[in-house]
């Protein structure tokens, strides 16, 4: 009698927030807005969802089914706000003119799933154009985060954000009091960043696999051995979610006692964020290295077949034995670590470049140490790290580059020869290190006065007349050579292409 009381509560109750989309994420959302004192509509286009999370999970609780849009839209507080946890493309778009029919002006439509920033510019600009307001906002922490206080980043209509603040900063993780959930930025921004920090969470989880596989094949470390490494590591600057998740994987024994880690195919797959950030870094301009790399050596592993068919052509005529590494195992150890922690600078760095273009191509005025603290909790990439990312924009926040900050320039230089034994010793051995080792060449080149580009531009000026700078000249003059003698005094107008 009293669950039948509550449900008519609900009922005659009009909810503060309608949610679609009730798959794991989408039902720990739920659950988590409905424990901070909100109530909630849900609706999913298969009814049975409804009907099973309703009568089962959320009985009893502040939440109510709806079973169409229309319904759901009648369930809700005006202004009516309304997020979608739906997966990211068509989908969307389909779900957004659905709303559309139902809703009113002043309406809030959110888009809570991993979409691209493009397309929430796309979106915001439609509904916008129809008097509602739109978000599109980066949700981060996986399942545990959307349940108990993930990282979020909402960016779109800058009207909206008032709206939905109460309920954003009351679910969202906290560090010291202070919620990791601000506003970024209007359009496309708050789908941006989360872009970004997927990029910088593949590049942290190459950097860490390439770790643990120097460790296994140079040093001959058994995933025990690797385990009590990692947990070490964690007790200390490496301090982080990504590194404590490591630590339990590597502990992790399957139903016969051994280590679960060696029966998992060395093939991983991707969804496409990582990809989404090495291409807006190409359309920017902007160096983005060490991700790009990370995302590469996705690919490579997917080609599992090909690369077992190549060892075996490549080493069949070799006669020689597996790497094995003859030095100071402990110092090498500690090298990786130090490699490990300044290449993880180096993501950041790339990562913090690739936003400060953005925002200067987009109009966004991006707090980066507001994003830094909004990544210290609840996120994937969540670490002790970041809070040091937080104190070098608070403290300068023209920075151009985390590497120029005095913090991380001591702690890199501090580890530099460490990285440089590892890339180079495992170079040698032929253990592929494809991150660790671009965002070494990375540094290599940022701090480099003189880099080959000069003749780069005089091989385009030769065969495209794109012309080139002088170093007896100001920066802006171009100039033009008639190398062959035939090309006469017309010049390119691409020089930047």
């Amino acid at each position: 009698m009293r669950a039948t009381l509550v449900s008519n509560a609900n009922i005659e109750t009009k909810a503060d927030i309608g949610l679609i989309g009730l798959a794991v994420m989408g039902e720990n959302l739920v659950m988590n807005i409905e424990s901070k004192g909100f109530r909630v509509a849900v609706y999913n286009r298969t009814a049975d969802k409804v009907k099973a999370f309703t009568e089962g999970r959320a009985k009893g609780k502040q939440v109510v089914g709806a079973y169409s849009l229309q319904e759901l839209a009648g369930r809700l507080a005006a202004p009516r706000k309304v997020m979608m946890l739906v997966r990211a493309g068509q989908a969307v778009d389909s779900l957004i003119e659905g709303l559309l029919e139902v809703l009113s002006p002043g309406d809030v439509i959110i888009d809570g799933g991993n979409s691209e920033f493009t397309d929430t510019f796309r979106r915001a600009a439609y509904v916008e154009s129809k008097g509602l307001l739109y978000i599109g906002t980066g949700v981060s922490g996986g399942e545990e985060g959307a349940l108990k206080g993930p990282s979020m980043m909402p960016g779109g209509s800058p009207a909206a954000w008032g709206l939905v603040k109460p309920i954003f900063q009351a679910i969202c993780a906290r560090v010291n009091g202070e919620p990791c959930c601000d506003w970024v930025g209007e359009g496309g921004a708050g789908h941006f960043v989360k872009m970004v920090h997927n990029g910088i969470e593949y590049g942290d989880m190459q950097l860490i696999s390439e770790s643990y596989h120097l460790m296994r094949t140079l040093l001959g470390m058994s995933a025990d051995e690797a385990q009590k490494t990692f947990e070490a590591w964690n007790n200390a600057e490496l301090d982080s979610y990504l590194i404590a998740i490591t630590r339990d994987i590597l502990g992790h024994k399957d139903k016969d006692g051994s280590p679960l880690v060696d029966k998992i195919l060395d093939a991983a797959g991707q969804k496409g964020t990582g990809k989404w950030t090495a291409i807006s870094a190409l359309h920017e301009g902007v160096p983005l290295t060490l991700i790009s790399e990370a995302v590469y050596a996705r690919c490579l592993s997917s080609m599992k077949e090909e690369r077992v068919a190549a060892s075996a052509a490549f080493r069949a005529d070799s006669g020689s034995p597996a790497p094995v590494y003859d030095g100071d195992r402990g110092e090498f150890i500690e090298d990786i670590r130090r490699a490990l922690y300044a290449a993880k600078i180096v993501s950041y760095a790339q990562g913090f470049a690739l936003m400060r273009s953005a925002a200067a191509t987009y109009g966004w005025r991006l707090n980066y140490g507001g994003v830094a603290l909004m990544w210290r909790g609840g996120c994937i990439i969540r670490s002790v790290f970041l809070g040091k990312i937080k104190e070098a924009f608070e403290s300068n926040p023209y920075l151009t580059n985390l590497l120029l900050d005095p913090f991380f320039k001591d702690a890199v230089t501090e580890r530099l020869d460490g990285w440089r034994n590892v890339v180079a010793t495992a170079s040698l051995l032929g253990i592929p290190t494809p991150a660790m080792s671009a965002a070494l060449n990375y540094l290599h080149g940022y701090t480099s006065t003189e880099l080959p580009a000069n003749l780069l531009q005089a091989q385009r000026d030769y065969f495209g007349a794109h012309t080139y700078e002088r170093v007896d000249s100001p920066r802006g003059k171009f100039f033009h050579t008639d190398w062959t003698g035939e090309g006469g005094a017309t010049s390119a107008t691409t020089y930047a292409v």
